[in-house]
């Protein structure tokens, strides 16, 4: 008998809003934690643009309480120029990761899906029909059984240990001291102050009279135990590279790491999948894994519902990998060359300067922009030629309905539903039958965006990005509502 369809292992963000959206499609759920409870450690300040569009399209940046956004114009360091951009490419800043996971919790809250903190994996095997997994919990060992599991476990992930996922990888070259301290009044360093030899200082204000440092030297351990370091260490790390003392602060948290990076070689084997830093690890870096790992999140989670629910069309939950995959060989490759050029000594200065010229051109910073804000992802949804197709649809496109009323995307997706937006009513009754993982809208094209469908009919998946349109898709609606939607449900007869 299982205990529930699925089994998520981690109650970081990947972990959180996974489980959030897997009970919004009617899923049984479970989260397991191996801390007692949120560590309180915030490792990533915000988010990408599209890490932010996946929360707004389920209502959930209002839960975030007041937050800035800001403009990630940099990559590696060198600013470029967001404004020329069509779209908006500006992040969520300064917004600290235990915020996030609070918020994340209070939504999983409401939804009734159960949070075991304390509950250390230990064991997984697969059965005919499911899973087992292996705990150790606050009342000792146990066992649950589940449809899948899904790792959300981050770096070391047990999950994908014990299922025997390899996550082939690149060896550490330099470590890093991160900590949160109050007690102090530091100059601000946002985005680094480069040093001679190649090391580099970080300062962010996280709130009144506290500030989150980050050293980045060449002298530190590249595998460093993190429960070993001691702010003395720290401290007189910071005190070698800036001259100022910070030995009075109260450090809330430390944390030590190092620049490796691995990407697993599956992010599904069978029953088992992976999600977030389990599925790639990257150096930090502008709270790039944590975006990516939201995405992975919102991609997965309504596959996986799917399935479970049985309308999934067959190979559905495969492409789960065939879309995330490349999203995180080129998340790692993009950190590397970003990291390179951030931490570099005074040889990578002709490179910098070669990228801010080219930067300087709408097109490079465009091709850029993508890759910092997320906005740049595409996947193969099929042969076509309209410009969206494959692309995130701009959540603050919008129709109006024949009764005035207004209806914007990121609105229309808080259900977790499928969309189809048409100008043509008569296109509505090739989804019937579909109702229960699909709304269908009618009206006419209104947006404050400069980015226009230009379409009579858009099909939009459940985490936001544009399967079809008409015209500019090779394939009719039938064949793409059958591809990403399913058999639709045949109504049966009063009484049976």
């Amino acid at each position: 008998m299982r205990n529930a369809d699925v089994i998520v292992v981690g109650a970081g963000p990947v972990g959180l809003l996974l489980a959030g959206e897997l009970r919004l499609a009617g899923v049984d759920v479970v989260v397991h934690d191996k801390l007692p409870g949120p560590s309180g450690e915030s490792r990533a300040l915000g988010f990408n643009r599209r890490a932010a569009e996946t929360l707004g399209q389920r209502g959930l940046l209002e839960r975030l309480g007041e937050f800035r956004w800001g403009p990630m114009g940099h990559f590696g360091g060198v600013r470029f120029d967001l404004g020329m951009l069509d779209d908006d490419h500006s992040g969520v800043l300064g917004l600290s990761q235990a915020r996030t996971e609070e918020a994340l919790g209070g939504w999983l809250a409401d939804l009734g899906v159960p949070v075991r903190r304390g509950h250390e994996v230990t064991g997984l095997r697969e059965t005919p029909d499911g899973v087992v997994v292996s705990f150790t919990g606050p009342d000792g060992p146990g066992e649950e059984s589940a449809a899948y599991v899904v790792g959300c476990d981050g770096v070391g992930s047990a999950v994908r240990t014990l299922a025997g996922i390899p996550a082939p990888g690149w060896e550490p070259t330099r470590g890093m001291y991160t900590t949160e301290i109050t007690g102090v009044a530091l100059r601000p360093r946002p985005i680094g102050e480069r040093l001679p030899g190649g090391s580099m200082v970080v300062c962010t204000p996280v709130g009144e009279g506290r500030f989150r440092i980050i050293i980045h030297d060449l002298s530190l351990p590249t595998r460093p135990d993190p429960g070993a370091l001691t702010f003395a260490e720290v401290a007189d790390a910071w005190r070698r590279l800036t001259g100022e003392s910070i030995d009075h602060a109260r450090p809330q948290w430390l944390w030590a790491t190092g620049n490796s990076a691995a990407l697993a070689e599956e992010y599904r084997r069978g029953r088992v999948l992976l999600a977030g830093d389990a599925a790639h690890e990257i150096p930090p870096l502008a709270a790039w894994g944590l975006s990516a790992g939201l995405q992975d999140a919102a991609n997965l989670g309504w596959k996986l519902a799917a399935t479970v629910k049985g309308w999934a069309p067959e190979g559905l939950l495969d492409t789960y990998h065939a879309e995330r995959h490349p999203v995180g060989r080129e998340l790692i490759r993009n950190a590397q060359a970003a990291s390179k050029i951030y931490l570099g000594d005074s040889v990578m200065d002709p490179v910098r300067e070669v990228m801010g010229e080219l930067l300087a051109h709408k097109d490079a910073a465009e091709q850029v922009a993508g890759i910092v804000s997320g906005l740049g992802i595409r996947y193969d949804v099929g042969k076509g030629d309209h410009p969206l197709l494959g692309l995130r649809m701009p959540p603050q496109t919008a129709l109006t309905r024949p009764d005035g009323t207004r209806a914007r995307v990121a609105d229309l997706l808080h259900a977790g539903h499928g969309l189809l937006l048409t100008t043509d009513p008569a296109l509505a009754h090739q989804a019937q039958g579909l109702d229960d993982r699909l709304d269908v809208v009618t009206g006419t094209w209104t947006t404050e965006t400069k980015t226009d469908p230009a379409a009579d009919a858009v099909l939009v998946r459940p985490d936001g990005y544009v399967a079809w349109t008409s015209p500019g898709s090779a394939d009719g609606l039938t064949e793409a509502l059958g591809r990403w939607f399913g058999t639709a449900r045949v109504p049966q007869p009063a009484g049976r």
